[in-house]
């Protein structure tokens, strides 16, 4: 009642005179006379407008239905499935690429991508993407593709990420580019199930010429099939990339000492494309801070390159507790550095907080080494460390499971006492 009689006026005019909503439709959703008549209200009425007018939607839609939802839940359920009809840049951006008299082939497309379970969003990102996926022929060009994706075991919702992850496939041929695609990650991973998982990591550019060129360079360089397979499932496009660019990389880990024979030199190759100069430079920073030197930052990239692709927090994290409150030294993390892998919640702390009682209590002498502790499987360490000593502190189990703190028993990790 406090809203002056322009603005209830002006918004009554839209709603009732333009719209066609009557009075007593306003009365009861009366929270709309307090909208923003310029920044709500009209633009979601001219969508409304548009789309039936299109015969796009039923003249009964519901003014509570167009007002009411955030404006995600309004795009997502009027805009989203027509969009490229109404938003100007995307219509603009299609209409330089490709041409069409009536949007019946487009409609058509577009129903037949809704009707297998794509949502609006992976729509969008494949019109955005490969506006000349609208030109084609639903039941002749895109149906025997999810036909095919279906026959090598890819689930209703899988080939939905497929195609809106790489659009390229709906719109090339299947006989000359997803069938032989198939075929090659065929011949590397053996199993359909990895098949699908391969193609489902895919991305955009993906290139037949190019995978072929880059497994050959490994095969070549005498890199296993188990090695290849793992990389391929991986990065698949890493393994698509242009062939110059992923042989340049390959020679650079080779230069780096690594052997195309170990495992370790495809880890090293996945680290080594996925990452910027920029990034590695940051990350050889952080290493230094922590008290590495430059041979040690490279012994740590040689036997376990994962380190290098680990967040900046997780290891300060990791290095605080091993350094700062065990008293490790950073040349034995370096001496180990599968340990920067290792969870620091669920395993580190856990065991750590064992080793604390037990170094506290004199049941184990301080040079206990980092490998014993972190490296040993559970079975082990609960024999060695928990099992053995229960005797003497019954309460090692429930630290272990961490039903129970060091403070429960007096100790933590800022005594003096250390490594």
């Amino acid at each position: 009642m406090t809203l002056s009689e322009k603005k209830v006026m002006g918004t009554m005019d839209v709603l009732v005179c333009k719209m066609g909503w009557q009075p007593a439709a306003v009365a009861r959703v009366p929270v709309v006379l307090s909208y923003s008549l310029e920044r709500r209200i009209v633009p979601r009425c001219s969508v409304v407008k548009v789309l039936l007018l299109k015969g796009l939607i039923k003249e009964d839609f519901h003014l509570s239905s167009v007002l009411i939802p955030s404006e995600k839940l309004f795009l997502e359920s009027l805009i989203s499935h027509k969009f490229m009809w109404i938003n100007p840049k995307i219509c603009q951006s299609i209409s330089k690429r490709i041409w069409f008299e009536t949007t019946e082939k487009p409609d058509s497309v577009l129903r037949l991508l809704s009707e297998h379970g794509f949502t609006n969003y992976q729509i969008r990102k494949i019109v955005e993407c490969r506006p000349r996926v609208l030109l084609s022929q639903p039941e002749k060009t895109l149906l025997p593709k999810f036909e095919f994706l279906r026959s090598i075991g890819v689930s209703r919702l899988g080939i939905s990420i497929i195609a809106s992850r790489n659009p390229n496939l709906l719109t090339r041929s299947i006989k000359q580019h997803m069938i032989p695609l198939y075929e090659i990650l065929k011949s590397v991973l053996v199993s359909d199930k990895k098949v699908v998982t391969a193609l489902k990591r895919m991305r955009r550019n993906f290139w037949l010429y190019s995978l072929s060129k880059n497994l050959s360079l490994l095969r070549g360089l005498g890199v296993s099939q188990s090695s290849i397979s793992y990389l391929l499932i991986q990065s698949p496009s890493l393994m698509c990339q242009e062939v110059g660019k992923f042989a340049e990389g390959v020679k650079k880990v080779m230069k780096l000492g690594f052997d195309p024979s170990k495992f370790i030199f495809v880890e090293a190759v996945l680290v080594f494309h996925t990452m910027t100069k920029k990034t590695w430079e940051r990350k050889i920073e952080v290493y230094r801070r922590l008290g590495w030197s430059e041979d040690e930052i490279w012994l740590i990239f040689r036997k376990r390159p994962k380190c290098m692709s680990l967040s900046e927090k997780n290891v300060m994290g990791t290095m605080d507790f091993l350094v700062g409150k065990m008293g490790w030294q950073p040349a034995a993390v370096a001496r180990l550095p599968i340990v920067l892998c290792y969870s620091l919640e669920r395993r580190i702390m856990p065991r750590c907080s064992v080793i604390r009682v037990l170094l506290l209590k004199g049941l184990i002498k301080a040079d206990v080494c980092l490998h014993s502790v972190l490296k040993l499987s559970e079975e082990l360490f609960l024999e060695r460390f928990v099992i053995k000593y229960q005797d003497h502190v019954p309460q090692l189990l429930d630290i272990y499971q961490r039903k129970m703190g060091l403070a429960e028993l007096g100790f933590g990790f800022d005594d003096k006492f250390k490594i």
